[in-house]
């Protein structure tokens, strides 16, 4: 094969310390507002993107076994408002809104107008949530504003953002997929092939059908108790390239890059990058991964494992990137914890409101989307290019030269 010399990628690929990122996003909205929003910059203007390729991923976020019941209301989908013409981007920024349909049932209590009545307060927060360190913080004496944002529900927006990113990665080969590890102690298989079809039909996206029966049957005795279960989830990315991020300086770290993501989704208490956890019980001689000359599908060497999870020295080394999530149970609980009232100062139960019993196979998809859109930005960061055919011409012209096809 002819090998492509290198073009330098566009000059969008500065130090990292105080620049914003190439693609980043922000969220608006709370959780029974009138609607979510999500603004997506950076994505080069000629990709494809459509609408229903992003519902179908907000879909499989909804999807679950021991999720709420607003998970039946709302059946989300995005309205791109901007960005995109005729099914194609056009450099700009991407907006997209996602109504909230459980929002007709709030008008009085999330009322932009004051016209809108004064609702009941809520003065007795819950453990484990924003609400009293919030509430404190801004001065409020009602948690309601507080409890709105920090809500899981915002994580839809996120979710039909990373949906953009995933459409990005696609052109390169990059692929984002997660699978749930463990709900409520009991543990599914996590060595060999993934059977990543059995996770999409999985109402807990497990490929271990016997251990995901076992999960249901946890699910269900948290439920009866009015408690609620965590666990962990794994996300993986194939084919991202060797070379995104950098050792050069902390913030331009691919590995720190995705942790600050990833602990960023509600209810992610723990993340470890490959097989962290059990590196540092071995030896060095046990626990890095050899290197040695093969037929690998895009480089001229070839890694003897994976331990490392994709990522050596903050820079990905060409193996899938492996994310771990430890997921907590869900906090709002229907046989409440002990609190106070903050109104009167005296010993109640937490303030209780609709909740998930489980949301670990929710987590794993937001995680993708996460993910997504680390990766996308450490793309664009790598290879610039203010259209997708400028942006490829530079990858490839990467990959020619370190001595693999694009």
């Amino acid at each position: 094969m002819r090998r492509l010399r290198a073009r330098p990628a566009a000059a969008r690929r500065p130090s990292r310390r105080g620049q914003a990122s190439v693609f980043r996003f922000v969220t608006a909205g709370e959780s029974h507002g009138r609607a979510l929003t999500a603004v997506v910059e950076g994505v080069p203007a000629g990709l494809r993107v459509d609408e229903d390729s992003i519902a179908r991923d907000l879909a499989r976020r909804q999807w679950g076994y021991g999720r709420s019941a607003r998970q039946k209301i709302e059946q989300d989908r995005a309205e791109i408002l901007s960005g995109v013409r005729h099914g194609v981007t056009m450099g700009s920024p991407i907006t997209l809104l996602i109504w909230n349909r459980d929002w007709e049932n709030w008008k009085a209590a999330m009322s932009v107008s004051p016209a809108g009545g004064e609702a009941k307060r809520i003065t007795r927060p819950r453990p484990g949530h924003a609400d009293l360190a919030g509430a404190t913080k801004y001065g409020l004496d009602d948690i309601r504003p507080i409890l709105e944002r920090a809500s899981a529900r915002e994580t839809a927006a996120r979710v039909a953002a990373g949906a953009v990113a995933r459409r990005l990665l696609a052109e390169f080969g990059i692929e984002v997929r997660s699978r749930t590890l463990a709900v409520g102690g009991r543990q599914a298989a996590a060595e060999g092939p993934v059977d990543w079809a059995q996770v999409e039909r999985s109402l807990l996206r497990c490929a271990d059908e016997a251990a995901e029966r076992d999960m249901m049957n946890a699910i269900d005795e948290a439920m009866s108790s009015g408690d609620t279960v965590g666990g962990a989830c794994e996300v993986v990315a194939f084919g991202a390239p060797v070379g995104l991020g950098s050792h050069v300086q902390w913030d331009r770290r691919l590995d720190g890059r995705i942790a600050q993501a990833m602990m960023s989704i509600p209810s992610v208490k723990g993340m470890e990058i490959g097989e962290a956890s059990r590196m540092a019980a071995e030896r060095g001689s046990r626990a890095h991964d050899g290197i040695e000359m093969g037929d690998a599908f895009r480089y001229p060497w070839r890694r003897t494992s994976n331990r490392a999870g994709g990522l050596e020295g903050g820079i990905s080394n060409g193996e899938p990137v492996v994310v771990r999530l430890a997921v907590k149970p869900v906090p709002t609980l229907a046989r409440p914890l002990p609190s106070i009232d903050l109104a009167t100062g005296e010993s109640v139960e937490a303030h209780f409101e609709r909740s998930d019993v489980c949301v670990v196979p929710a987590v794993g998809v937001i995680g993708e989307a996460m993910l997504a859109m680390v990766l996308a930005d450490a793309m664009l960061e790598k290879f610039g290019g203010d259209s997708l055919p400028e942006t490829q011409r530079n990858f490839e012209g990467y990959m020619g030269a370190i001595g693999g096809p694009a």
